[in-house]
């Protein structure tokens, strides 16, 4: 049971159609077991999973990250891509539009940060100046224009814990922060797969602009009909990337732990 590139689905993706001969899997990690879809994009082995599980039964705030992303890594998978939905704090990122994050602020409270907790594993301090992997990042930008869709490839993703959204002021705080998009899911996420030194990039659909901005009621409905809309857009781009994806790696991610290490 292997697998060389991870995809992690948020909501409204539960399943991967692009996926050849899918076959469901259980992998038991030191966290959880984890439900792990495997198969093959063209000539490459993928590993899918649905972050908030096969039925959306888990909150952003009960999501098993550590789990998740010790089982993508204990079945071989070097590169993950992410899909989320998010609210936008800045006009200029509007409904129904794809974004890559190449920075992120941690609003999370009760969250496990990290796979390295002292005792026997030892403490680390992995680098995050920039958390998002520059090599997928450029390759899935380059994949979607050719494909004719617009991808913002600036955006601050302020993650918040939910599961309720967020207030107008604290969208008002976020954005004189510097946030351009809100969510609920990518952190610990991100940094626990640069604690694995994997790779990691996310793709955002834009669901709506978040709490003051909209001039209507938040609606996880809502969320659910834009991430439908844009679904199938991001399925392509992601089945069109995973047969480019450099055998080798030559970014920072593979080396993350170089110097993070505390040492007795």
């Amino acid at each position: 049971m292997r697998a060389e590139i991870g995809i992690i689905g948020g909501t409204g993706v539960y399943e991967f159609e692009g996926i050849a001969n899918p076959k469901w899997r259980v992998v038991k990690t030191p966290y959880g077991k984890v439900e792990i879809l495997l198969g093959s994009v063209g000539s490459r082995s993928v590993g899918f999973l649905s972050r908030h599980g096969r039925t959306h039964k888990l909150p952003p705030h009960k999501v098993n990250y550590r789990a998740n992303l010790w089982a993508l890594w204990s079945i071989g998978v070097q590169r993950i891509l992410g899909i989320t939905a998010c609210g936008s704090l800045n006009p200029v990122l509007k409904p129904g539009e794809l974004v890559l994050p190449d920075q992120f602020i941690d609003f999370t409270k009760g969250r496990i940060p990290s796979f390295y907790e002292g005792g026997r594993k030892g403490v680390v301090h992995v680098d995050v100046t920039n958390p998002y992997c520059p090599e997928l990042r450029t390759l899935v930008a380059g994949v979607a224009r050719r494909m004719g869709f617009r991808v913002h490839r600036k955006a601050t993703y302020v993650c918040t814990e939910g599961p309720r959204f967020e207030t107008a002021a604290e969208i008002r705080m976020f954005r004189r922060l510097g946030g351009d998009l809100v969510g609920m899911t990518n952190v610990p996420e991100c940094v626990l797969a640069r604690e694995l030194e994997m790779c990691y990039a996310v793709i955002g659909v834009v669901t709506n602009f978040a709490a003051g901005i909209s001039k209507t009621k938040l609606t996880h409905t809502e969320v659910v009909e834009r991430m439908g809309a844009g679904i199938k857009k991001i399925k392509g781009i992601v089945s069109s990337v995973i047969p480019e994806v450099p055998r080798e790696r030559s970014c920072p991610c593979r080396r993350a732990l170089e110097g993070a290490v505390v040492k007795p």
